[in-house]
């Protein structure tokens, strides 16, 4: 499986790592997890330096309108991603731009500059 997450509800945090070909729906059945696992208001680090995106246009358009529902209906948390390549880094932007979520996001190219990040939203939200 391309996508393996843990979710901790103690800590109310998901760590995403994704590796390889990522699918549209490798993507859907980790949101669907989220969902399932009630932990869509969680922060989440989402792990993406080992991707290859492999998706297209209207792939991206469907996670979108997917993601713009589950804003209207759910509270998401602060969302990080560790990305360094540029076709990573314009997946995520051109999917944080679609999803028109309204939540603390960032990309950085390294784990350690993610979680001090994500370290820091979840500190000022407590």
């Amino acid at each position: 499986m391309p996508i393996r997450w843990t979710i901790s509800h103690a800590e109310r945090l998901v760590t995403v790592k994704a590796d390889g070909d990522v699918t549209r729906k490798d993507l859907e059945a980790y949101l669907d997890a989220l969902i399932a696992g009630d932990a869509m208001s969680y922060a989440k680090l989402f792990d993406a330096s080992d991707v290859r995106p492999s998706y297209d246009d209207h792939d991206m358009m469907m996670l979108g309108a997917r993601m713009r529902a589950y804003a209207s209906m759910f509270e998401g948390g602060p969302l990080v991603f560790v990305a360094n390549s540029e076709p990573v880094r314009e997946a995520i932007a051109r999917y944080l731009n679609l999803a028109a979520a309204h939540r603390p996001s960032a990309v950085f190219e390294t784990a350690d500059q993610a979680h001090a990040w994500l370290d820091k939203q979840r500190a000022t939200k407590s």
